[in-house]
């Protein structure tokens, strides 16, 4: 026989191998419609943002949140004929808040710049001597003065 217990908020259910045997005869309820924390997006059917669409990866709520929120809400809502132009404070607030969080928030840059340098290293792993070769090729390619006779003149 299961067995409940209630602890704050949290009713806590214990049930038996024989409880699991026999077939469920729970009902499920259906969705309410107008519930405002129900996943439908990132625009609600009212027109607001949904700031727990899982959408946002987590912007809304890590350490520039507010700053996300603030230049997301004001492009959102602009009605300027460039959309957003006139957000450019909050836009900049928000760039501000995660340059000084890169190891949550990396700049594409560092990405792009990092992803070419291991390309160049794997290439030049995978091909011996490719470096050499066009140094090489490099300096004889390069006239050196003579030093020699220029210091006996």
């Amino acid at each position: 026989m299961s067995s409940v217990r209630e602890e704050g908020k949290d009713r806590i259910i214990f049930v038996t191998k024989e409880d699991h045997a026999a077939p469920s005869s729970a009902e499920l309820v259906e969705e309410d419609p107008n519930d405002p924390y129900e996943e439908r997006g990132l625009i609600l059917p009212s027109g607001e943002i949904n700031w727990n669409c899982p959408c946002l990866g987590g912007m809304a709520s890590g350490p520039c949140g507010t700053e996300f929120k603030d230049a997301f809400s004001c492009f959102h809502y602009s009605k300027e004929e460039v959309k957003g132009s006139d957000c450019l404070e909050q836009f900049r607030a928000m760039q501000e808040c995660m340059q000084r969080y890169p190891e949550l928030y990396p700049q594409e840059d560092e990405k792009s710049s990092e992803t070419d340098q291991t390309s160049q290293d794997s290439a030049s792993a995978e091909t011996p001597g490719a470096n050499s070769a066009s140094t090489t090729e490099q300096d004889s390619n390069t006239t050196q003065p003579n030093t020699e006779s220029s210091v006996e003149s």
